[in-house]
């Protein structure tokens, strides 16, 4: 049986271990399909971009910054590449996607209109 402690952290973990998981299957994807190494290098702090919102305070800051670093979009940007044969929105796509697994594999999450520190995975 787990400690208690282990318990109560246990959502925490596996996000930051699905993180990890998403991260390094987007990249092993990536590399597999004979994308550029260099595109990845180039674009893959991209979202962080988002983080400019805050200039407008911090609930238009939560917003841009979660629309930019959650899976929804760059899985359906590369979705719509895979179907419309696309490549380019495919590497952006899972660019997009290596950003977003490896921020919750070291603990940043989605955040709250409270404060840029504030997120779904902890107080950072």
């Amino acid at each position: 049986m787990l400690p208690g402690t282990l318990i109560e952290r246990l959502p925490r973990i596996l996000l930051h271990i699905e993180g990890a998981v998403v991260a390094v299957a987007a990249i092993a994807v990536y590399f597999h399909a004979g994308y550029p190494w260099w595109l990845l290098v180039a674009l893959v702090l991209a979202p962080d971009l988002s983080m400019v919102g805050y200039l407008a305070g911090n609930r238009v800051g939560a917003i841009a910054y979660d629309a930019a670093h959650t899976y929804a979009l760059p899985v359906a940007l590369a979705a719509i590449g895979w179907i419309a044969g696309g490549e380019l929105a495919i590497e952006l796509g899972l660019i997009w996607i290596v950003h977003i697994g490896v921020d919750r594999a070291v603990g940043y999450g989605l955040k709250y209109p409270t404060g840029f520190k504030d997120t779904h995975l902890q107080r950072v």
